[in-house]
């Protein structure tokens, strides 16, 4: 009987991870978050909750904060292109956290 050729370690951990992440709308925001906003707002601003459709997002500074508030609407949408159908999505509210 032949021996299997290995399975690649990366497949197994995204099937892995895939099944434990929870199934929140926070958890989709924050696995979307890094692609639709990109790495330099990702680096300063982290999204921390979600009630009702509106993800609080913290931010390193008010400065960061103001300016992600008035790219509110873009960053919406940016987002719902990458969320799962049916992930409620009402806006965000930045705050600032001084890290």
């Amino acid at each position: 009987m032949g021996r299997r050729a290995p399975r690649r370690l990366t497949n197994a951990l995204a099937a892995a991870m895939g099944r434990a992440a929870p199934q929140t709308p926070l958890a989709a925001v924050q696995s979307a978050w890094p692609e639709a906003v990109g790495p330099a707002i990702a680096a300063e601003a982290t999204p921390v909750s979600e009630r009702d459709g509106v993800v609080t997002v913290a931010c390193r500074s008010a400065t960061w904060a103001h300016e992600l508030d008035l790219m509110g609407d873009r960053i919406t949408a940016q987002l719902r292109d990458r969320l799962p159908e049916g992930t409620p999505l009402e806006g965000f509210r930045f705050t600032a956290t001084g890290n």
